[in-house]
C-alpha cells in the first residue's frame, strides 16, 4: 500500500487528522471514566460527539484532497439532524415539590423521629444521630422540635437527591425517573450513603435501561452490622414498589 506524499506530517498536523483522534477519543473516554473513576455515563452523548468528530474529520480530509462540498452538502445536513437531537437537554417531568411529597414522608416513615440525640450503636463506628437519622454536627445532648426535624429532614433529602443523581446518566435523569422512583432511589442513599448507592448495582441498571432489574436491586441492600435486619428488609420492599410503579 503506497502513502500519501508527506504522510506523516499530514497525520501529525492535519485538523482533519485531529478530529479523527479526537472522535475516538470521545469514543473510549466513558469506558476510561468507569474504569478510572466507577463513573457511569450517558453513552449516547459521547457516541454522537465522537461520531461528529470523525465524521468532520472524512469530510475535511475529502475537501482537503479536492472533493467537492456541494456534492458532501446533503450528507452533511442529514448528519447535523441526528446530531442535533441527541445534543439537546431534556428536563425532568416532575417538579421537586412533587419528589419531595413522595420521598420526605417515605424517609420519615423509615427512620422514625427521635428529637433528642441518641447514640446509633448499629453504625460503625457509633454516631450521635437526632430527629430523622441526621448525624452531621450532632451532639449529645442535642435536641429539636418535630417542626424542626421535618425541615431538617426535607433539606436533606434534597441534598442526598442532588448527591445521587451524578451518578444518574442524563437519559436516566430525562426518562426513567418518576417521583416515585427518584424517591426510593434516594432513600437508599439516605439510608447507606451517597457513594453507595451510586456505585450500586440498582444504579448501574438504571442507567442502562434495566428499570425493573435496578428496582430489584434496591432489594439487596437488607444488611446492617453485616446481618440481614428485618426493618431493612420492609423498607426495601416499600422502596422497590414505588419504584415499579408506573411499569406495566
Amino acid at each position: 500500500m503506497k502513502l500519501v506524499p508527506n504522510a506523516g506530517n499530514i497525520a501529525l498536523k492535519a485538523a482533519s487528522m485531529w478530529a479523527n483522534y479526537l472522535g475516538v477519543l470521545v469514543l473510549i473516554t466513558p469506558e476510561l471514566l468507569y474504569a478510572l473513576f466507577e463513573r457511569d455515563t450517558d453513552p449516547r452523548v459521547w457516541f454522537f460527539a465522537g461520531l461528529g468528530l470523525i465524521v468532520a474529520g472524512i469530510v475535511g480530509r475529502l475537501i482537503d484532497q479536492g472533493l467537492d462540498y456541494t456534492k458532501l452538502r446533503a450528507w452533511l445536513v442529514a448528519g447535523l439532524v441526528l446530531l442535533v437531537p441527541a445534543g439537546e437537554a431534556r428536563a425532568q417531568s416532575y417538579t421537586l415539590e412533587e419528589f419531595d411529597a413522595v420521598a420526605v414522608p417515605l424517609i420519615a416513615k423509615w427512620e422514625g423521629l427521635r428529637t433528642t440525640a441518641y447514640l446509633d450503636t448499629i453504625a460503625s463506628p457509633p454516631v450521635w444521630t437526632v430527629c430523622y437519622g441526621e448525624t452531621k454536627g450532632v451532639q449529645q445532648g442535642d435536641t429539636y422540635t418535630p417542626k424542626q426535624c421535618r425541615e431538617m429532614l426535607a433539606r436533606e433529602v434534597r441534598e442526598y437527591r442532588e448527591g445521587l443523581h451524578r451518578y444518574f446518566v442524563a437519559e436516566t435523569k430525562a426518562r426513567r425517573l418518576t417521583p416515585e422512583r427518584d424517591a426510593a432511589y434516594t432513600d437508599l442513599a439516605y439510608n447507606a450513603g451517597i457513594r453507595a448507592a451510586g456505585r450500586s448495582t440498582a444504579t448501574r441498571r438504571l442507567n442502562a435501561g434495566d428499570i425493573r432489574g435496578g428496582c430489584a436491586a434496591l432489594g439487596w441492600w437488607n444488611k446492617a452490622g453485616g446481618r440481614v435486619i428485618r426493618g431493612l428488609i420492609n423498607r426495601r420492599a416499600n422502596g422497590i414498589k414505588l419504584c415499579l410503579s408506573g411499569l406495566g
